[in-house]
């Protein structure tokens, strides 16, 4: 997955040789989109999906965390569908908190379950997820976690993530590029938001919002104790060895040149689930340090020298203001 994705995002001449799947592949997403129409019936609260057009990461997670945080000020009790990427439950749908087992639930909602404090419904039937999620909780507003491609899921607002520093690759659809919708999809959303400075100017980005991505406390996994981001933070060894199994682990990397250490890197796959011989290979006399998203999946094996990296979202004013007013009634 990764030598594919390095050519989508390189421009590898050979994946010309894909293109006829990819109109292909075009086609029957419009076919399928002329059957599923445009959603089931009003669930009778407004339904905020977050999603994005490329495959992989692009900073969803940290968006809607923060989205939740906003709208609870507002006075809301939001609530949160999701598919439970790479998860594997014994039945669905599945109430997800905390203490919920990442190999179950998936690793995302997890997190956001832990960080925003909302109830969290996983279901592929994310209609299913919804209802059920409007029969357990009191809840306003309902966030998606993806699902702009779900179109049997109502939405009353679309966000739309892209990730700044990779934007759309080659701008070719599965499998020879990233994308899975063209880029014309972004017009139909009522927001994009841009993860970081674009790596290059775009049309498509021309009324996007950014936000930013902001590293503020290093956790241990054993111990639990918080040190804040920036400084020297570690009481042992000379360099960090980073972990990350995400979208773009780059990104992580790049957040941590700040660290006054030199960094090793590894990257796993997306949602990898992580298990103790993963980390035979890496000095247990250097702190080890991962993303939120990598960190509840290591708890139940944790060593001492072990790390994961809490961030905030900074969310841009115009989506804050965008989204309170198209909640209005």
């Amino acid at each position: 997955m990764r030598f594919i994705e390095r050519a989508w995002y390189n421009n590898a001449p050979w994946l010309w040789l894909l293109w006829p799947l990819s109109i292909t592949y075009r086609l029957l997403f419009l076919l399928r989109n002329l059957f599923t129409g445009t959603g089931e019936s009003k669930p009778g609260v407004p339904v905020i999906v977050v999603g994005n057009i490329t495959v992989g990461g692009t900073g969803k997670t940290p968006l809607i965390i923060s989205l939740c945080a906003h709208l609870q000020e507002l006075g809301m009790n939001p609530g949160i569908i999701s598919r439970g990427y790479a998860g594997n439950a014994n039945s669905y749908p599945m109430v997800v908190d905390a203490d919920s087992d990442p190999a179950s639930a998936g690793d995302e909602p997890v997190l956001i379950a832990s960080k925003s404090g909302c109830p969290v419904v996983v279901d592929p039937d994310r209609p299913r997820a919804l209802a059920c999620l409007q029969d357990k909780f009191d809840v306003n507003v309902v966030l998606s976690d993806d699902g702009l491609q779900h179109n049997r899921l109502h939405r009353d607002i679309e966000i739309a993530v892209v990730d700044g520093q990779r934007l759309f690759g080659n701008g070719l659809c599965l499998p020879a590029g990233p994308l899975r919708e063209p880029i014309a999809r972004l017009d139909r959303c009522h927001f994009t938001v841009l993860n970081g400075e674009a790596a290059s100017s775009h049309p498509a980005l021309q009324s996007a919002v950014s936000m930013k991505i902001i590293p503020t406390t290093l956790v241990n996994l054993l111990s639990g104790e918080r040190r804040p981001f920036a400084g020297a933070p570690f009481n042992i060894g000379n360099k960090v060895q980073a972990v990350a199994a995400i979208g773009n682990p780059q990104r992580f990397f790049d957040s941590l040149d700040n660290l006054p250490y030199s960094v090793e890197t590894l990257a796993f796959p997306d949602h990898h689930l992580y298990q103790p011989g993963d980390f035979e290979a890496l000095d247990s006399h250097q702190p080890i340090v991962m993303t939120e998203k990598d960190g509840i999946k290591c708890h139940s094996f944790a060593s001492a020298n072990m790390w994961c990296v809490e961030i905030e979202a900074e969310l841009p004013e115009a989506l804050l203001s965008g989204i309170e007013k198209l909640l209005q009634p």
